[in-house]
């Protein structure tokens, strides 16, 4: 039977659906995951969130061919500064975007990242997938 009241809401009818993510959580955890590739290089997620970071990276990454002001503050607008340290050069995500991954995909005219399917995880059997920058 179903409840009377309105959709949605605390109160007489109680709350019939809530999302889990607002689009606030999820624009946050796309741009820890972008974040966390370009400091490490690859990182394991979901296959759904896999591919939507697969498009913010491969922005990034032409953002970082351009090089230019413009290209650096529009990057530094999504990618996450704080926290994501790259060890070896002691560069944050930014920087290691700007000197290291701009360069090297210099030549390259796009499919910068790569996503390889896993295993279902145990907990909810959710498809996993490894986004990697590609060598």
């Amino acid at each position: 039977m179903a409840t009377i009241g309105r959709k949605n809401v605390h109160g007489k009818g109680g709350v019939r659906f809530k999302a889990g993510y607002t689009s606030d959580k999820q624009k946050n955890m796309l741009r820890n995951i972008v974040s966390q590739l370009i400091v490490s290089g690859k990182v394991e997620v979901t296959l759904e969130f896999a591919k939507r970071a697969q498009k913010k990276a491969e922005r990034m990454v032409t953002f970082a061919k351009k090089g230019d002001l413009a290209s650096r503050r529009q990057a530094a607008r999504f990618v996450r500064e704080e926290g994501f340290i790259e060890e070896k050069t002691k560069k944050n995500a930014l920087q290691y975007l700007f000197d290291v991954l701009g360069p090297r995909y210099k030549d390259r005219n796009g499919g910068y990242t790569r996503i390889l399917k896993t295993d279902n995880r145990r907990g909810d059997n959710a498809q996993m997938a490894i986004l990697a920058f590609v060598d």
